[in-house]
């Protein structure tokens, strides 16, 4: 069910409105006569992202594992010239 409350209001029963929403109640918070924002239980999603979502987004660059000579020289990798 869901409940239409003023900011006003919702500053004034905060702790009250929580352990509603806690229980399954919804709030819709209004500000001038226009909702803003919804108060309602928190529901952590049950299973974790895929492995793999970018997958085709990212490219590495064929040189990715090569150091510029100037840092190979500073780690000591290369002699300097």
């Amino acid at each position: 069910m869901e409940s239409t409350i003023t900011l006003t209001e919702a500053k004034a029963r905060f702790s009250e409105i929580v352990e509603q929403a806690v229980n399954g109640q919804v709030f819709v918070v209004t500000r001038m006569g226009r909702p803003v924002v919804t108060i309602n239980r928190f529901a952590p999603s049950r299973r974790p992202p895929p492995l793999g979502d970018m997958r085709g987004q990212i490219r590495l660059s064929d040189d990715f594992e090569s150091w510029p000579l100037d840092v190979q020289e500073s780690l000591g990798i290369t002699e300097p010239k």
